[in-house]
């Protein structure tokens, strides 16, 4: 056998991780959101392989006042190119399954691991010099303040929150990024093991390396940890501080509303802040565990004067009615539904 040829499966696999990147020629590859109490639902901005799109006039029109540079496709040089270094790795990854070299896919990968550093730096760079380098003579002023966006992840600017991360052509990048990874180490594995380990015990370990690409695709808004003595309740503006209470409501767009107890958490919900359509999952902390969320319309509700809650709705969220009753309190009164609890409310 021939050590340093692929085996049919993982070129198919290679070839399947580099043809899912003709994917940034169709969908964002990242995107930006900016929320503020004036914009609840954000600003957004989708960074395509030669385009931004979404609401750059607004982001703009705000940006002028504190002397940032206007956003157009003109300020960025990349986009000129970036299709043709796309096409290369699509080129090339194609060429590493039909030559089927495993020595091939390693230079594959080195390449893959450059291009995405030089990519983040070149973001990085962007980043910096749009948040520093301000019109001295802007309209709005803060000594001392700069406005670069985070490279990934959430950062404050002025009352703006700003998150930056991989948009659906990102994702898709960097799942079939890790598949060519798990295909090359699945490789590695084999050639090293083979005549320890039975065959039929190999086939599972590609199978998870196929599973990558659909698992890292399928990432989306969900609930965020509540950093306790950090975080502070949305509604109340309190810190929050007991690990048993509260909730958080997620919108599509990923932005994540905490609260320090149900009552907060209501009455949000039932201000119109957020309209329904636009929230993506409601949840409730497990009173038996810190930091697990519980979908609402599945937990259950205990409300109880003995609970004693930060804000007094002294309601709190359990699993199942087998973990109610563990945890039953004294002078316990009512055990709810979601809905029940939202007309209780009332």
């Amino acid at each position: 056998m021939n050590n340093n040829k692929l085996t049919v499966t993982s070129r198919i696999l290679v070839a399947f991780a580099s043809g899912a990147l003709i994917a940034v020629f169709f969908l964002p590859a990242w995107r930006i959101d900016l929320f503020a109490p004036q914009y609840p639902e954000g600003l957004t901005m989708y960074i395509w392989i030669n385009n931004i799109t979404g609401d750059v006039d607004v982001v703009n029109g705000l940006n002028h006042y504190i002397g940032m540079k206007h956003i157009t496709v003109a300020m960025f040089p990349e986009f000129k190119f970036l299709p043709y270094i796309v096409g290369f790795f699509m080129l090339l990854g194609m060429l590493v399954s039909i030559i089927g070299k495993r020595k091939l896919l390693f230079i594959y990968l080195v390449l893959t691991v450059i291009g995405g550093a030089l990519a983040m730096y070149d973001f990085y760079k962007w980043g910096y010099n749009y948040g520093h380098n301000l019109d001295p003579k802007a309209p709005i002023q803060v000594p001392g303040m700069s406005y670069q966006p985070p490279l990934i992840g959430h950062k404050r600017l002025l009352n703006f929150d700003a998150y930056s991360f991989p948009d659906v052509a990102g994702w898709i990048v960097i799942a079939a990024s890790a598949l060519a990874f798990v295909v090359c180490l699945v490789e590695w594995w084999h050639h090293h093991k083979i005549e320890k380990l039975p065959k039929k015990k190999i086939t599972p370990a590609i199978a998870v390396a196929a599973s990558v690409l659909i698992f890292l695709s399928s990432c989306s808004a969900k609930p965020e940890p509540i950093v306790y003595g950090k975080d502070v309740c949305y509604s109340c503006k309190m810190g929050m501080a007991d690990s048993r209470f509260g909730g958080e409501v997620v919108t599509k767009k990923g932005k994540v509303y905490k609260f320090d107890d149900l009552h907060c958490m209501i009455g949000f919900l039932r201000s119109g802040f957020i309209v329904e359509k636009d929230i993506r999952q409601n949840v409730v902390i497990n009173y038996e565990k810190q930091n697990d969320f519980l979908d609402v319309q599945t937990a259950q509700f205990v409300i109880s004067p003995a609970l004693k809650s930060p804000m007094g709705s002294n309601a709190a969220g359990f699993a199942t009615k087998a973990a109610v009753q563990k945890n039953s309190v004294e002078n316990q009164e009512q055990v709810l539904s979601w809905n029940e609890l939202l007309k209780q409310s009332k």
